[in-house]
């Protein structure tokens, strides 16, 4: 004797029925089509396993073994016993895994119309399972796509604790983490928890600062949190639900609270099949096949009862059998779960077109085709068909039916109905950037609000901004730091701030990068217009000189003070005070290697002349003293070979110079960090100090010569002034060095500019003033008597 399955059903799942009715109604239209298996008729076998594994499982084995003793109340008759060859069901996904578990290796063909899980999805553990409802896998990424959308990236998470709730809470957390959302809390709980269990996770919601809610809750266990929820008036939050509740009419009368208006969620896409209410709503078919289920129905649908004992005597009324079924709104009238009745309506229609292919079917179908499990289950995998209504129905390599999704808003009515608007689509077979589209419709958000609520745990950051994680927090959380100087963050959010190109430099705001200004002496600011204006004065006065020397050439002051080296001295002053315009302006190629080796050649030109003018004095002293005949060595043809030969060593430092390393244009960024020093690299330091070098070497030698000659006992003796001249010269360019290496930009600039102003009006006035002086104010003295008078 058989014993009897455990936890007897103690009430009717209107809800479980409906969907069995479902596949009565596909199965009575298979066999009164005379186009899919004519001639063939379709039994079942129902059973209801009252939200038991263990009895699912055991009425799996049961059919798989072709046990009778397993069948339901009611069942069509069948001219012969024979082997289950499909198995439609069950709804929720923990027992379907169990289920699916134990009759894999029959290869016995399992269609579930309400199992989500994307577990199920694996064909190693679950070879025989296939379903007409998409995989929670890709609703849990709409889900997350869904969160980002509205810009919730703080958001509380509750599950069913069953394989639905953990496993698609925890594909929804891992594409949340991609899409940057942080959850600050997950909660599960089940139905039967204790009531502490149900008040801490209130507390939770309470104490969180998040105002979104994600669930992946079945209806059952949603509307046992309403209850709480409502007692502790929790009506400020937004929910996102999932296909379990988020279209569930129940679920919405419970809510008397409002506790879920606007709620947003997936749902599967409406669907509508010819004949199918009212084929649910007729219960007259059902009363003449199986009285005993008819009894059962319709006194829990009308709380009646056909007979009474002494027990229930007075608490219920009697059923009559005629009671109006249409005046009756509850969980069977309602028609919002025609998607879910379409899934067992298009499961029973695969089983049914997989058999016609199998049997050969045209007009009638072969009897001589000797069916099992394996085959119909691989017709099953490879079939694709269209319902009545136009419908593709086939399933992927892991037995998944297409994703497809609207996307649902829970909008009150005047009501307090509520009316499950849909306000966009989800299609996962689309590109990514295209699979969510949410349409131009009103939504309704938490409290009846139409502003989007914000659900972030840290404002975002602004542009010119950076974010910084807050220690020991989520990476949502985080503060808001102003770039640095010379870096930039063009978008929200950032979490690095760009360093801008050198020639560019942040604004005030450090979100856009704006070119430098660059620097350098131009002759419209102020210090380039005087520097510019000492050197044009020292150009004229020059000529002035060499004007007055000019028309004077033939007093004994001119030729005493050798006229020929005082004009060539003169025009190599003019050119070192034009050279100093040569450092005014944008640097280019070229002027950088003017600049330079003019001012180096144009300056040992004007010291070799008066080098050349010291060592006539001395020599002149020197050929007055008898027996000395000095003045033949060094007379004019030698006075201008020295000038050539000192100015030609210079010409040949130069050369190398620009041949090896030149000096060339250069965009400094060290000195200033908003602003670019144009200048001019040196190219070779070698080459640079030895210009200079050169000239320090031949203004010492000057300098020698004259202090020397100084104290000459001619009346008139130019020494002195020579002196005086390189004293200037060397103080200068001493100073110089200094100034130079330690003025920033074109400040080194000016400083060199300077410099060589300074002591080229210093070997101007030191040399030339005195001269002039006596040849236009003194002309007494411009005589030769005055000139050779010994002091």
């Amino acid at each position: 004797m058989k014993k009897p399955l455990p936890l007897q059903c103690t009430s009717l799942n209107f809800r479980a029925f409906q969907f069995a009715q479902a596949m009565f109604f596909a199965i009575e239209e298979i066999n009164n089509s005379t186009d899919l298996l004519p001639g063939i008729f379709l039994g079942y076998k129902v059973y209801d396993a009252c939200g038991s594994i263990a009895r699912g499982v055991r009425v799996a084995l049961a059919l798989a073994n072709d046990d009778e003793e397993a069948s339901a109340p009611s069942k069509a008759p069948c001219t012969r016993p024979a082997q289950v060859q499909a198995i439609m069901g069950e709804t929720s996904s923990s027992p379907c895994m169990a289920i699916a578990t134990v009759i894999g290796p029959f290869h016995i063909p399992m269609i579930s119309h309400f199992a989500t899980c994307a577990c199920l999805s694996d064909k190693v553990k679950y070879p025989s399972f296939l379903r007409t409802i998409p995989s929670d896998y890709y609703q849990s990424r709409a889900l997350a796509q869904l969160v980002k959308h509205f810009g919730w990236t703080w958001v509380g998470a509750i599950r069913t604790n069953d394989d639905y709730g953990n496993n698609g809470m925890a594909t929804f957390t891992e594409t949340a983490q991609q899409l940057g959302i942080c959850l600050e809390y997950s909660l599960s709980f089940f139905r039967t928890d204790p009531p502490d269990k149900i008040l801490r996770i209130i507390n939770t919601i309470k104490a969180s600062t998040s105002r979104v809610i994600v669930t992946f809750l079945s209806h059952m266990d949603l509307d046992i949190l309403i209850h709480e929820l409502a007692r502790h008036n929790l009506t400020r939050y937004q929910w996102v639900g999932t296909e379990g509740w988020i279209s569930d009419f129940h679920t919405a009368a419970l809510d008397r609270y409002h506790i879920l208006d606007g709620a947003i969620g997936l749902s599967i896409p409406k669907a509508h099949v010819t004949g199918l209410k009212e084929f649910l709503l007729d219960v007259k078919p059902l009363n003449s096949s199986s009285g005993e289920l008819f009894i059962e129905f319709w006194e829990t649908l009308f709380s009646c009862k056909f007979k009474q004992n002494k027990a229930t005597m007075g608490n219920q009324r009697y059923c009559t059998g005629h009671e109006n079924l249409s005046e009756e709104e509850n969980s069977f009238t309602d028609m919002s779960l025609m998607p879910i009745f379409n899934n067992v309506y298009k499961g029973v229609y695969a089983v049914a077109h997989a058999l016609h292919q199998i049997l050969g079917c045209n007009k009638t179908c072969s009897n001589k085709v000797k069916l099992n499990p394996l085959t119909i289950l691989q017709h099953i995998k490879k079939i694709q068909f269209k319902t009545k209504e136009g419908e593709k129905v086939y399933f992927n390599e892991r037995g998944d039916p297409a994703a497809k999704y609207e996307i649902v808003n829970w909008q009150p009515r005047k009501n307090g109905m509520v009316d499950f608007a849909i306000v966009g689509l989800y299609d996962a077979s689309l590109p990514a950037d295209k699979q969510l589209n949410l349409q131009n419709k009103s939504l309704i958000w938490a409290q009846n609000s139409k502003q989007v609520p914000s659900s972030v745990c840290s404002e975002s950051c602004p542009p010119g901004t950076r974010k910084v994680l807050q220690k020991g927090k989520p990476i949502c959380c985080y503060d808001c730091i102003r770039c640095a100087e010379g870096e930039i963050s063009n978008i929200t959010d950032s979490i690095t701030c760009v360093r801008c190109h050198p020639e560019f430099w942040s604004n005030e705001r450090r979100d856009d990068c704006v070119k430098k200004e660059a620097e350098f002496l131009s002759y419209e600011e102020i210090m380039g217009a005087l520097l510019t204006a000492a050197s044009l004065l020292g150009t004229c006065l020059t000529a002035a000189v060499a004007f007055v020397f000019f028309r004077y050439r033939h007093t004994p002051i001119v030729k005493a003070t050798n006229s020929e080296l005082s004009f060539l001295l003169l025009f190599s002053l003019t050119l070192c005070f034009l050279c100093s315009l040569t450092f005014i302006g944008r640097p280019s190629e070229w002027s950088c290697m003017l600049r330079h080796t003019a001012f180096g050649i144009t300056f040992v030109l004007c010291i070799s002349c008066v080098l050349g003018k010291t060592i006539v004095v001395l020599m002149a002293f020197r050929a007055t003293l008898p027996g000395s005949n000095m003045m033949k060595w060094f007379g004019p043809p030698q006075q201008r070979l020295s000038v050539l030969a000192f100015t030609l060593i210079q010409v040949l430092i130069c050369i190398l110079w620009l041949t090896i390393s030149p000096p060339f244009p250069f965009k400094n960024f060290k000195h200033f960090k908003d602003k670019i020093i144009l200048e001019c690299a040196l190219g070779s330091e070698v080459g640079f100090w030895a210009v200079l070098g050169y000239i320090g070497l031949l203004a010492i030698l000057c300098f020698i010569f004259a202090f020397l000659a100084r104290k000459l006992p001619d009346n008139f003796n130019e020494a002195k002034f020579i002196t005086f001249s390189m004293l200037i010269f060397c103080a200068v360019w001493i100073t110089f060095i200094p100034a130079y290496v330690s003025s920033p930009g074109k400040f080194s600039v000016a400083v060199e500019i300077f410099a060589i102003l300074a002591s080229s009006f210093g070997l101007l006035f030191c040399l030339f003033a005195p001269k002039c002086y006596v040849i236009l104010l003194k002309p007494e003295k411009n005589t030769k008597k005055s000139i050779m008078i010994k002091n």
